[in-house]
């Protein structure tokens, strides 16, 4: 099949699919058994049948916890949509991102598509904003669609919802979770934890003895990986950890600019400052050029990502690479794997990260 992509607010299941639940007819002897399964598991939930089908169609005029209820009870009696997954093939994967306004996710993006156009596959992208967005609904959708597996990324996926995708018998990886995912879930990240070392160390070998940091949202594991490096690295320095110099951000320009300024005007400013993403060193560089603040003369800044504009700044920029379309390739090639029935060299692997100079540091 020749190479497609979608990009859309959300994954919308075919209404001819939604037909096969509804309209299940007496002649047919599948939509007969379908039926009788639907309406044993609306007694035990105590709903309409129409409700469960709304559920399996994924429709999101449902409350979450009688969604919860249903997904449960489908799951133990192994329901399966009428015709759905039966050995077939679409050729076509879901990308589900937490948000698709970064070049960050195009960069992982660019990985996903390159490998699955030398493999004939076709890419539907989405983006579910806050990770628990609409909690089952996406996951419903693309129970109830063709697709031959999922990639999400930098998303929490709950334990309801890879319930769902596995009752499904949809293989999912996971590119950079957000949180600590199931041990058995596989997925492809980068060595944050080693990336906040090196940012740092290059600091305090260059002299600098307030180093402030501006990670991403608090509540990811990418987040605090980096910050982890950072204070291993200030420890490893002998100098002493002060929370004071450490902010958190949103992993873009306004989170960089916001929480560099509030360093910045502290009564002692770091000379220094580890930003957790290059989106975040450009916002701290607008908040230095703002007070009058020349880098590195003044300030020595170091990104993370290596994003394409990050060497085109000026000064350009010392940051972190991040091998963002190699994880999107890996994590691709992993579900072709399991598409395939076939097994993993392993279910968790992180590419390392690199630290690039360039002229945005200097002695402190």
């Amino acid at each position: 099949m020749a190479q497609r992509s979608e990009l859309s607010g959300r994954v919308s299941p075919p209404q001819a699919q939604t037909a096969a639940v509804d309209g299940a007819g007496p002649d047919s002897a599948g939509g007969q058994r379908s039926r009788s399964t639907l309406a044993n598991i609306a007694a035990e939930a105590g709903v309409s049948l129409p409700t469960v089908s709304k559920v399996v169609n994924g429709r999101s005029d449902v409350a979450p916890a009688t969604r919860a209820r249903v997904e449960r009870l489908l799951e133990e009696h192994n329901y399966r949509h009428p015709g759905q997954r039966a050995g077939r093939r679409s050729g076509l994967v879901d990308v589900v991102f937490n948000g698709l306004d970064s070049p960050w996710a195009i960069e992982i993006l660019r990985g996903i598509e390159e490998w699955c156009s030398a493999q004939s596959i076709g890419v539907s992208v989405s983006s579910v904003r806050h990770g628990n967005f609409r909690p089952a609904s996406w996951t419903s959708a693309l129970a109830s669609h063709d697709t031959d597996g999922v990639l999400v990324v930098t998303s929490e996926v709950t334990a309801g919802q890879l319930r769902e995708l596995r009752a499904a018998d949809i293989p999912i990886v996971v590119i950079d979770p957000a949180n600590l995912p199931d041990p058995d879930l596989p997925g492809v990240g980068a060595t944050n934890w080693a990336g906040g070392l090196a940012a740092t160390d290059h600091l305090t070998l260059a002299g600098h003895r307030r180093i402030g940091a501006i990670g991403g949202p608090a509540e990811l594991l990418c987040t605090r990986a980096r910050l982890d490096g950072y204070r291993s690295a200030l420890d490893g320095a002998g100098l002493r950890y002060d929370p004071a110099l450490v902010r958190y951000g949103d992993f873009q320009h306004e989170g960089g600019f916001v929480q560099g300024a509030i360093l910045l005007d502290l009564p002692d400013p770091p000379t220094a400052i580890f930003a957790g993403s290059d989106q975040q060193a450009m916002g701290v560089y607008e908040a230095a050029r703002q007070r009058g603040l020349k880098i590195p003369e003044d300030l020595s800044v170091v990104g993370f990502d290596n994003l394409p504009f990050a060497s085109f700044l000026s000064p350009p920029l010392t940051t972190v690479a991040q091998p963002l379309a190699e994880m999107g390739a890996a994590a691709a090639q992993m579900l072709g794997s399991l598409i395939e029935g076939l097994p993993l060299v392993s279910r968790r692997v992180e590419l390392a990260t690199e630290l690039i100079v360039r002229e945005s540091t200097a002695p402190g």
